[in-house]
């Protein structure tokens, strides 16, 4: 009798440990490895143009910009910080995918809208590259019909049209390329043409778990020759902690909507005359 309860249990053991093993192969047969690259770039800027980074599904970013006066001004106006210029901008994610934003430039008091959507995801295996999709339209409510009378409110209006491709090629460095169509219906150059295109880089290095140098420039393509402006080169750094990204930089460019840091960047590198400012990100 005992030798039969003795070899009884020890079928009930091996029965249990094999159903265990089935189960635990089966479970894992279901388990998908996401191979997803992430943290590509830190802000959903790299300092003046779009990163390939989206707001998560049902973020909501508040951010706030800066770019004060030339530093080529000296102490008189302490380096530029007396004159200021400010943009306040909202993200909100209705999918991982999917973005829409509104900003507001104290600059020609220009509003803004954009919506931004991942067409790509880098992915080990898949896909060596992001490819994000990027269009904003913008109001110009700064121009006065006082210096120009045929002025009429379609001549407001600007629209931009950017494919952000991104690669991260480890986990320090990063790299984005940005074919740009812009098109002003207004433009003060009469030799400028209405419809301009631009090419953006982009890149960023990690120096530390929470910091990362990053740099920009943009050449346009069909500038006019006689223009006054010059293409943006733009220098930061950007510093993570916790729900803030800190974006500290230097650029040329004073402006910050996409015709204004594009078109109209004033500032010589050349001669020290560039600008301070800074992107402050907060997510809820």
């Amino acid at each position: 009798m005992k030798k039969i309860l003795v070899l009884f249990l020890a079928f009930l053991i091996s029965t249990t440990i094999v159903a265990q093993d089935d189960l635990l192969n089966e479970l894992n047969s279901d388990v998908k490895t996401d191979k997803k690259v992430a943290s590509v770039f830190k802000g959903l800027k790299i300092i003046n143009m779009e990163s390939t980074k989206l707001a998560a599904k049902k973020d909501f970013y508040f951010v706030i910009s800066h770019r004060f006066g030339s530093v080529k001004s000296g102490i008189k106006d302490l380096f530029g910080l007396d004159n200021s210029n400010i943009r306040f901008s909202f993200v909100y994610g209705f999918t991982d995918w999917l973005n829409v934003g509104l900003s507001r430039s104290s600059s020609n008091k220009t509003y803004d809208a954009h919506v931004k959507y991942r067409l790509l995801h880098q992915e080990e295996g898949k896909s060596p590259i992001t490819i994000v999709g990027f269009n904003s339209m913008e109001y110009n409510t700064g121009l006065d019909k006082v210096n120009y009378p045929l002025l009429a409110s379609k001549h407001r209006y600007t629209v931009a049209h950017e494919l952000l491709i991104s690669r991260k090629f480890n986990e320090k460095f990063s790299l984005e390329a940005s074919p740009i169509y812009l098109h002003q219906n207004f433009v003060e150059n009469d030799l400028q043409e209405n419809t301009q295109y631009i090419l953006g880089l982009g890149g960023r290095y990690k120096i530390s778990k929470r910091v990362t140098i990053n740099a920009e420039y943009h050449a346009h393509m069909n500038r006019a020759a006689n223009s006054m402006y010059r293409n943006p080169i733009s220098l930061g750094v950007d510093i993570e902690t916790g729900g803030h990204v800190f974006q500290l930089h230097i650029t040329n460019a004073q402006l910050m909507n996409e015709s204004g840091y594009i078109t109209k960047a004033a500032g010589n590198w050349g001669k020290g005359d560039v600008f301070f400012g800074f992107n402050i990100w907060r997510v809820f």
